[in-house]
């Protein structure tokens, strides 16, 4: 049987990305994405919830993110779900599930004018689609 494992979120940044390198050289960047899932009740009443992602990023990818990811600026990611785990020092297993992002597109406006894209490109928005 087939699955998948496919994460595509919409949200606002929760804070800027920090740039890491493994012993082997590889960059990962890691940094947090708040999304809001609202609805009505049973009482017609607006609710809302906040839910916290932690996103990792590779490669070259990891790099673009550090320099143009900004805490507060909406983004868009696909990636997938990937839990590891960690003994603490007490000695609990603690486990994390993150989303491994393979796409990030940025949006909202720019506001350095020194990043306005040069004429002929075709949307602002297109250096920020970036594969891993």
């Amino acid at each position: 049987m087939k699955s998948v494992n496919k994460v595509t979120l919409l949200g606002n940044v929760t804070r800027d990305p920090e740039l890491k390198a493994t012993s082997g050289g590889q960059s990962v960047s890691t940094f947090g994405l708040a999304t809001n899932r609202v609805w009505k009740d049973v009482s017609g009443d607006k609710r809302s919830l906040a839910e916290f992602h932690n996103i990792v990023v590779w490669g070259g990818l990891a790099e673009f993110s550090s320099q143009h990811v900004k805490k507060g600026k909406p983004l868009y990611i696909e990636g997938y779900l990937k839990t590891r785990s960690w003994d603490s020092p007490e000695g609990s297993k603690i486990f994390r599930t993150e989303v491994v992002a393979e796409n990030i597109v940025l949006l909202g406006a720019k506001e350095d004018p020194s990043e306005a894209p040069e004429e002929g490109d075709s949307e602002p928005f297109d250096e920020g689609l970036m594969e891993a």
